[in-house]
């Protein structure tokens, strides 16, 4: 059962007083070897970093994208230790700059399962939050198939996360899907939505999802994605891009490797909300109580 009522947040010292933020979600097109997947994040965030980016986050599997899908059970990881934890709290520290793992493998209980994690780490290089991936991808389509469940234990903790940059929901892909995971977030001012749409998929919905998502939560999406042709043949959408509460994308791209980079303007977030109080208009009553 989903677990809603202990929402994970961290008071967290009064926000930075600039009204606007440099963000950035990077686009990879991953492959199987870990130590070449983190130096390809590495020198993408470092390009970020140079257009003066202070969030930065990568896409789901930024790790790992192995031949199989159970090459990822091979290179997990226990909470808070090992290369892929360590490469993101030095590098967050390095940069000074907060920093999302969109997904890293960690071990479950289950052997043959993995939790597809985001992990969250402040400019000091700690680790803030942590989300573990709810709803897990399936899709039998043409010569298309996937079952996430085989190797993946779902989540079942809702997370949002006060920062610097406002309240923060994370989320993971497939996700996308389900509008009232974002609704039992409460108010976010931006939305984490790191991800490996496949191709077929990406084309049909992606955008349209992730404009849903800014729009009906009058949030900032953050989305970066896999994006390309992987060694396993796998093909992923990418069209990483960020969204504003207005529903407008700001910045993408389509293919390959590379960053998207935006301004968060938190008065404009408010001047949105302030002219259409969609969030203030919502019947409580429709909701279970």
């Amino acid at each position: 059962m989903l677990n809603h009522s202990g929402i994970f947040s961290t008071e967290l010292p009064e926000k930075e007083s600039n009204s606007t933020l440099r963000i950035a979600a990077i686009q990879m097109a991953s492959g199987p070897s870990v130590s070449a997947n983190l130096e390809e994040a590495f020198r993408l965030i470092e390009l970020a970093v140079s257009q003066e980016a202070k969030l930065v986050v990568l896409p789901e599997y930024f790790c790992i994208m192995g031949l199989r899908d159970t090459d990822k059970l091979s290179v997990r990881e226990q909470p808070g230790e090992g290369m892929v934890q360590s490469f993101l709290s030095e590098t967050a520290k390095r940069f000074g700059i907060w920093l999302v793992g969109g997904s890293v493998p960690l071990e479950s209980h289950i052997s043959d399962k993995i939790y597809n994690s985001c992990l969250v780490y402040n400019n000091e290089g700690r680790q803030v939050a942590r989300y573990d991936k709810i709803h897990l991808f399936g899709l039998e389509l043409g010569e298309e198939r996937f079952a996430e469940e085989k190797t993946i234990k779902a989540g079942d903790k809702v997370v949002a996360i006060d920062s610097p940059f406002g309240r923060i929901g994370l989320s993971i892909c497939y996700d996308l899907r389900f509008p009232e995971l974002y609704r039992l977030m409460g108010k976010v001012d931006i939305i984490l939505a790191p991800s490996a749409f496949t191709a077929i998929t990406g084309k049909a919905h992606w955008e349209t999802l992730i404009r849903a998502r800014a729009i009906e939560n009058q949030a900032y999406v953050i989305a970066p994605a896999q994006g390309g042709f992987h060694v396993s043949g796998r093909e992923t959408n990418g069209d990483s891009m960020i969204v504003d509460p207005w529903g407008v994308v700001i910045d993408r791209l389509a293919r390959g490797s590379g960053v998207v980079v935006a301004t968060l303007d938190r008065a404009y977030q408010s001047s949105v909300r302030a002219s259409l109080p969609a969030l203030e208009h919502r019947c409580l009553c429709l909701y279970p109580c």
